[in-house]
């Protein structure tokens, strides 16, 4: 009976243990790609996909769409910039409560651009075109944030 305990109590302290964060060299390069220009500061272009990022994480982020070197790196550190895959069977069916700016973000934030024409299906997923490296694909969102693509023949 104590080796069950034992076992459990070790079990529960795997799955309360936070994520592990990027270090500093990871969040360093990162900014270094995200800030295209050189100027210090996120804005226009560079910033889209971070902001949503940041929205989806509920991390504070300037209302100006104006990201900071040092916002940037806390939100890193966070792992709110943390690559996400979806997952196995994506999307999935399920109840959606995402509104069609929430979905969108998800969108955004998972590389995606010119994202448009998101309806939600009767399966509760959001389902839209964008641009994949400047190609158009189609996309659906899950009830999870799950995003997926698929190329448009």
């Amino acid at each position: 009976m104590n080796r069950f305990v034992a076992i459990a109590a070790l079990a529960a302290i795997g799955f309360a243990a936070p994520a592990w964060s990027a270090s500093d060299a990871e969040c360093q390069d990162m900014w270094k790609k995200a800030d295209a220009n050189a100027d210090g500061v996120l804005s226009d272009g560079e910033s889209v996909r971070y902001v949503a990022l940041m929205r989806i994480g509920d991390k504070v982020q300037v209302s100006d769409g104006r990201i900071t070197r040092a916002e940037f790196m806390t939100a890193c550190k966070a792992d709110v910039y943390a690559p996400r895959k979806a997952e196995p069977g994506a999307p999935l069916k399920g109840s959606n409560s995402f509104t069609e700016g929430q979905a969108k973000d998800r969108a955004v934030a998972h590389g995606l651009a010119n994202v448009s024409s998101l309806k939600k299906d009767d399966d509760g997923i959001w389902r839209g075109t964008a641009q994949h490296e400047g190609k158009p694909v189609q996309i659906a969102i899950d009830y999870k944030g799950n995003v997926v693509t698929t190329a448009q023949q």
